[in-house]
């Protein structure tokens, strides 16, 4: 896999970095759901959301969106500043 260009931006090296460690914790999370050890697929299936999350929060910062990380914000019953 090839590494992306990132102009030296540290919204992108983050959400590269982001995005690298969620693909690792998929793919732990899918053996370890092939070896029938479900606690250990559910806890990387969650950082891996995590991380996924964070990568779409930085790419929102570098494009000058700051709510796009958060799309509930503005919401009825959302707070306006997270």
């Amino acid at each position: 896999m090839t590494e992306p260009q990132t102009e030296n931006s540290p919204a992108l090296e983050e959400a590269s970095r982001e995005l690298r460690a969620a693909v690792h914790d998929a793919q732990v999370a899918f053996d370890c759901i092939a070896l029938g050890d479900l606690d250990r697929a559910h806890t990387h299936a969650l950082t891996a959301k995590v991380a996924a999350d964070a990568a779409v929060t930085a790419l929102a910062a570098e494009l000058g969106h700051p709510n796009l990380g958060h799309p509930n914000l503005g919401q009825p019953g959302q707070p306006e500043n997270p």
